[in-house]
């Protein structure tokens, strides 16, 4: 990303909004903005391969693994606003197991992009299922939406709650069950 040109577009703008890129308060907000941005779109220039770094361990469990509540924030595609909330990943294990940060870190990944919910969960469980070759992997995040809540329809208290389930999650409702019960009751 060209924070430099990035920050041109931002003081543009300003002028546009009406403001005065110079006025005190402002001088260093282009730069700001450029900064910020490059951050929050920073899934864009990062493979998602490099996140797991050979953090996958042999595993002799075949058990669930759940990880709860691990925070999200990403802007929406359509307005560019933020949304925000928590994504719990759920996955059978068959040989092999993630390093726990791996999962958090593979949240920040694909939320650091413009993103619509519903793509962010599918893309969260078919990189997990991806990286351990799982036998199934589940995902439901819930989040609010500012450009539902500051714009719009401002329905401040809405959460929306989507889930991909694939594999076992999938084809078996009993681990489908188990899954949405330990998210529910953790």
């Amino acid at each position: 990303m060209n924070k430099k040109h990035v920050a041109q577009l931002v003081k543009q703008l300003l002028v546009e909004f009406g403001e005065d890129p110079n006025r005190e308060g402002l001088l260093r907000t282009p730069d700001r903005v450029a900064s910020a941005l490059e951050f929050l779109t920073s899934g864009y220039r990062r493979r998602a391969s490099a996140i797991v770094n050979g953090a996958v361990f042999r595993s002799e469990a075949n058990n669930m693994i759940v990880l709860r509540d691990v925070q999200v924030y990403s802007l929406c595609e359509h307005h560019m606003l933020p949304f925000f909330g928590r994504c719990h990943i759920g996955y059978i294990a068959s040989d092999k197991v993630l390093g726990v940060s791996k999962l958090a870190r593979i949240v920040n990944h694909y939320s650091r992009r413009l993103q619509i919910q519903e793509r962010l969960t599918a893309q969260i469980a078919a990189d997990v299922m991806s990286a351990v070759d799982a036998e199934g992997v589940g995902v439901v995040m819930e989040c609010r939406h500012l450009c539902m809540m500051m714009r719009g329809v401002e329905k401040a208290n809405a959460v929306m709650t989507t889930s991909s389930v694939l594999g076992s999650f999938h084809n078996q409702s009993a681990t489908r069950a188990e899954f949405l019960s330990l998210i529910r009751n953790g």
